[in-house]
């Protein structure tokens, strides 16, 4: 077996500074009188395990780049950023793909590039190396499934 890598072990870093970054499937959301669609966006320390949550209004990169944002202003700008490259999504639901597919990645590069954040996709058959943020989303939506069973979130 191959060793960890190396922002897994490293020792002397703040949290959150190696992330591994994914979004998960939508939920739907209180506002008003209506039915919102939400989408999560889980950054997880790949360090500590600490997880983050951002919510975003939709898959578009606008959303996605306020999602990240948020997390900057409030763990910091990290150092490497992981992620997969959208092909776990293509088995899921019609409407993800759409949106995945939709996205600007030279906006999101030329953002990250400012911060100094270099950002490594995993390759598209590993979908194996994505596994400490795809635990950390399953229990993120088990909770968030037995949380809305007793009462719907509501959006301010």
């Amino acid at each position: 077996m191959a060793d960890l890598p190396a922002d897994r072990v490293t020792r002397y870093k703040t949290p959150f500074s190696f992330v591994g970054v994914d979004c998960f499937r939508p939920f739907w959301v209180k506002r008003a009188r209506s039915q919102v669609k939400c989408y999560g966006v889980l950054f997880t320390c790949l360090a500590t395990r600490a997880i983050h949550l951002e919510v975003a209004q939709s898959m578009d990169t606008d959303s996605f780049l306020n999602s990240m944002r948020r997390f900057i202003a409030r763990r910091s700008v990290p150092e490497v950023m992981r992620s997969d490259n959208g092909s776990n999504f293509v088995g899921g639901c019609k409407e993800l793909r759409e949106a995945i597919s939709g996205w600007n990645k030279s906006q999101i590069h030329e953002f990250l590039l400012q911060r100094n954040v270099m950002w490594l996709f995993n390759p598209p058959s590993g979908s194996h190396f994505g596994g400490v943020w795809a635990q950390c989303i399953r229990t993120v939506r088990k909770i968030l499934i037995a949380l809305m069973k007793e009462q719907p979130l509501m959006k301010g």
